[in-house]
């Protein structure tokens, strides 16, 4: 009885694959690193010989059953926090999370300020630019000047 259920077990776990790691979460963690070659890639997208090493490194961290905050820490004692593609939102990389979104913020104000003045100058405009009729007097006088003026008003 126990000899079939040792063999019901080696089958469902095969002694090679005890340790084996998908090449998904490889990738993943991979994803989150910069390539010290070429540095506008990640670990997992770099085709360069230490690319390959790292995610063997990578690999092999994890089938000794470190987790991948561990693994990231390996690399960020290694090479600085340089090596994260995405920094940590913690102190002085805070700013680099927050001042986007505050620089939106602070435009959104600005633009909202100034359509509101616009349309404060657009609503108090034409009751100002509405001309006053003038004063009956000034234009009797104006006909009188013409009239006396050479050739009189021409109708």
């Amino acid at each position: 009885m126990r000899r079939g259920l040792v063999v019901l077990l080696l089958l469902a776990f095969p002694l090679g694959a005890a340790g084996a790691i998908p090449e998904e979460e490889v990738l993943d963690v991979a994803a989150q690193l910069r390539c010290p070659v070429c540095q506008n890639l990640s670990v997992a997208d770099s085709p360069s010989e230490m690319a390959k090493e790292m995610r063997g490194l990578i690999r092999e961290r994890l089938e000794r059953g470190e987790t991948r905050e561990e693994v990231m820490a390996y690399f960020v004692g290694k090479y600085g926090e340089w090596i994260l593609l995405s920094p940590r939102a913690t102190g002085f990389n805070l700013l680099i999370w927050i001042l986007p979104f505050a620089a939106i913020l602070a435009g959104l104000v600005g633009v909202i300020l100034v359509v509101r003045r616009w349309s404060a100058r657009a609503r108090a405009l034409p009751a100002a630019a509405t001309p006053a009729s003038p004063d009956p007097a000034y234009l009797e006088r104006v006909r009188r000047e013409l009239e006396g003026s050479e050739g009189g008003l021409r109708p």
